[in-house]
């Protein structure tokens, strides 16, 4: 696929009390959690690979590069989401029946991940997603992680999230998945302060951010703005709303070893295939309020 050059572009910076190598695990292991919450009634999530890749097999394209540093070897996957109820009414009206799945292929190199997210059956080459995301050590203020340059620079808007003061939709809410609530006794960590300064990213230890540069294209006559602009604010909240859980959920993660994460994920294939086809509907869907 040709990726055009006049996309949407943000970065979120997600900034975390835990370590970087906490997250690798932790990120896995909530992935995991959150397709089973999305999936059920024909909706959802169904993964179509799960394997190694390096530059002979599976390689991405351009390889994946940030920080100043190449990598070349991880794991890739490739997933539908199955959505005709998770997106506006205006787009299920719009578009026609079985239109609506979307594929993801990843390549996880951690720290380095790249996301490619398109519609091929429908959309082809006029719509595409790509998420690049770095994981660093740091209390989320360097400036370019990953090097972006001309118009992709210029045009760059940063967004830095607070999964402690960031207000969250009320539907989205519950207090196990408020991180000023819930802390982790096992890391004896306390709950995160509700502090309205964010100061707290500047205090704990340890400490990580998640870099999150999306490029988002839709080229739809009458709606490209519009659905550019509704991918972000999607993303927006579905990054603060999975790092808030991530952090509360770090008693449920904590001490997994990569080899424990691929045993629940191959668990999890299983399981995502038997609600899609038996459970009713789950998750975050988008609804009148959320165009």
């Amino acid at each position: 696929m040709n990726f055009a050059q006049h996309h949407l572009i943000r970065e979120f910076r997600v900034t975390l009390p835990m370590s970087v190598e906490e997250y690798h695990v932790g990120q896995l292991w909530s992935v995991a959690q959150v397709s089973k919450n999305e999936t059920g009634g024909g909706e959802g999530v169904e993964v179509i690979e799960n394997v190694p890749f390096d530059m002979k097999s599976n390689a991405p394209n351009p390889p994946l590069q940030a920080a100043g540093k190449t990598f070349t070897k991880g794991q890739y996957t490739h997933k539908i989401y199955h959505l005709s109820q998770k997106v506006p009414t205006f787009i299920r009206i719009l578009a026609p029946k079985g239109s609506l799945e979307i594929h993801e292929k990843a390549w996880n190199a951690y720290p380095y991940c790249r996301t490619v997210i398109t519609n091929p059956s429908y959309m082809g080459d006029k719509f595409y997603v790509i998420i690049e995301s770095f994981h660093a050590p740091d209390n989320g203020n360097t400036p370019n992680i990953h090097g972006l340059s001309g118009r992709d620079l210029s045009h760059r808007t940063v967004v830095k999230l607070d999964i402690a003061n960031d207000k969250v939709m009320s539907k989205d809410y519950k207090p196990e998945w408020d991180p000023c609530l819930v802390g982790s006794p096992k890391a004896g960590r306390a709950p995160l302060p509700k502090d309205k300064t964010g100061e707290w990213m500047n205090q704990v230890s340890p400490v990580m951010t998640c870099y999150k540069v999306v490029k988002v294209w839709f080229k739809w006559f009458g709606l490209q703005n519009r659905m550019e602009s509704f991918a972000m604010s999607q993303y927006n909240r579905l990054f603060l709303n999975f790092h808030r859980q991530v952090v509360c959920w770090v008693d449920n993660f904590y001490g997994m070893t990569m080899e424990d994460i691929r045993r629940i994920e191959s668990e999890t294939k299983e399981k995502l295939d038997q609600q899609r086809q038996e459970d009713g509907l789950r998750g975050m869907t988008a609804t009148d309020e959320d165009k």
